[in-house]
């Protein structure tokens, strides 16, 4: 078995890493910048350094054949397409047409790329998965995250049309994976109020301590990443599957 995991430079993206790497799967991290806490002593985990928000860097390095030497002799492989930002933050007409465009090519062009050549790439692979990290606003509409919840719920949709290809071998899944102690709640919680009107809610949940920590909500996605279960449903919660 071997993993695909974007966004592996720190947050959920690293505990997902890390996580598969404590279960002896090998990983291919993605990410802007190498992440020196995987490169453990005897763990198998290759870092490349990608910018993921820039779809001709993305076509560049999937033409170059490594996704598919990484894959080459494994007969269970699994994508991770965690990458992502919660930015630009507002109402239309403060987000900026450069900014749209690179949340865009993040959340939306990158793990469609990725997916697609994910399969080109382990034709004799005999157990194929994809799970896409998504998020509660992609079913649930914020004022001032029209890209956010617009991007996540394209992953969403996304699933479910693969789930009616029915690709031999594959399973997919968008997984929104709850609230979790990552960097990018620091970003909503430092928003301006007047961008984003639900700041108060996610401060709350920080001096509540009902963040989840990376590390936890990572084990129970890999977890269910793993399990029969997975790819039942194209579109799931986290925190309301069985199998975790």
């Amino acid at each position: 078995m071997k993993a695909i995991v974007t966004g592996t430079s720190r947050g959920l993206g690293a505990a997902i890493a890390s996580a598969l790497l404590d279960r002896g799967i090998p990983v291919l991290g993605l990410a802007r910048q190498h992440n020196p806490a995987l490169a453990r002593t005897g763990a198998e985990c290759t870092q490349v350094a990608l910018d993921l928000s820039t779809p001709e860097a993305l076509s560049h390095w999937l033409a170059g054949g490594d996704m598919a030497r990484f894959l080459a002799d494994a007969d269970q492989v699994l994508l991770i397409n965690n990458a992502g930002t919660v930015q630009p933050v507002g109402p239309l007409g403060t987000q900026g047409s450069a900014a749209v465009a690179q949340a865009v090519s993040l959340n939306i062009a990158a793990p469609l790329m990725l997916a697609d050549a994910f399969v080109t790439a382990s034709p004799a692979a005999t157990d194929r998965r994809i799970l896409h990290v998504s998020s509660g606003a992609a079913r649930n509409a914020y004022a001032g995250w029209n890209v956010y919840c617009a991007t996540k719920a394209a992953l969403d949709h996304h699933a479910r049309a693969v789930l009616e290809d029915a690709v031999p071998g594959l399973r997919i899944c968008s997984l929104a994976p709850g609230v979790i102690d990552t960097d990018m709640q620091v970003q909503v919680r430092t928003s301006d109020e007047a961008r984003f009107p639900a700041r108060e809610r996610f401060e709350a949940l920080k001096r509540d301590g009902a963040l989840v920590p990376p590390a936890v909500c990572a084990a129970r996605l890999v977890g269910y990443l793993l399990s029969e279960e997975f790819g039942d449903h194209a579109v799931a919660d986290l925190r309301e599957v069985a199998s975790t």
